[in-house]
């Protein structure tokens, strides 16, 4: 039954992917045109993060003045590939690198989890999860005694690794260019269709790490290497072709095209949830 109806062929409705493999998928499996609207972020409105906060951040998990930040912000599962972050900040250690992971595991089992913590002690690497500390940002409230928010987590980095072997399309990435970090990433499908064509500048792996990655990352921390305008050229990027400037338009013309109705006009914010609506869901 699923094959034959789902997703519904109806008139009245509309489909809506988030990345360009899905809308060649639903073409070819169930003969179903979709609109491509990404993942977006408010990039009219930078973050803004006290810098108070930031240093609480850091003496709150252990890091020292001179300590450099490698943040992987993601969960702890397989596909996230957090395996090569091991092995880029061990050849990093001697810049006092420290890596500290943001996000919960377990809803895909502790096993990858507990492996890559007893890979970082046999490689040397200093892991750290904070994932008891870290709270959303879309939530009313602000975080509490020992909470911080995960804009702030982003902020305290000083580099950011998004190392996934697969991606419906990658919040994370689209959170690193946000705050202006630089970025290590593999290149996975949606990224080498939906992103790395419109022109970013990051520093990546084709499924393993290079001599040369190591390289290019310990150049940019060390902050000598002179001609990399990546985080400040992918904001500009990002503002252009992901932001809810974006996501209005798309919307509209989605609404526009349904039976018997019109546009509205989408003047305020679209919900908090719109750029996560459809990423990191558990694969089935």
């Amino acid at each position: 039954f699923l094959p034959m109806a789902f997703p519904a062929d109806l008139p009245p409705v509309r489909h809506v992917v988030i990345n360009s493999p899905a809308q060649r998928d639903l073409a070819h499996r169930r003969g179903l045109a979709a609109t491509l609207i990404p993942n977006v972020l408010d990039f009219d409105q930078p973050p803004q993060v006290q810098p108070g906060e930031i240093k609480r951040f850091r003496q709150a998990i252990g890091l020292a003045p001179d300590d450099l930040m490698v943040l992987q912000p993601t969960r702890l599962i397989k596909r996230k590939g957090i395996e090569h972050v091991i092995e880029l900040v061990k050849g990093l250690a001697h810049l006092r690198c420290k890596l500290v992971i943001s996000h919960e595991d377990g809803d895909e089992g502790t096993g990858y989890s507990d492996w890559l913590q007893s890979a970082a002690r046999n490689n040397g690497v200093d892991i750290r999860l904070v994932t008891e500390k870290v709270v959303s940002p879309w939530r009313e409230t602000t975080a509490g005694k020992g909470q911080f928010s995960l804009w702030t987590v982003y902020a305290a980095a000083d580099l950011i690794t998004f190392c996934s072997l697969y991606e419906g399309f990658g919040n994370g990435l689209l959170e690193a260019i946000y705050f202006k970090k630089p970025v290590i990433l593999n290149r996975y499908e949606t990224f080498i269709s939906d992103i790395e064509p419109l022109g970013f500048e990051f520093i990546t792996l084709d499924g393993y790490l290079t001599a040369e990655v190591v390289t290019a990352a310990r150049r940019v921390l060390r902050g000598g290497d002179e001609t990399y305008a990546g985080p400040e050229r992918n904001f500009a990027i990002a503002r252009r072709h992901f932001s809810y400037q974006v996501l209005r338009r798309r919307l509209q013309s989605v609404m526009a095209d349904l039976p018997g109705a019109s546009a509205p006009g989408l003047q305020g914010h679209p919900p908090r949830c719109v750029s996560q609506a459809f990423e990191d869901a558990p694969v089935k």
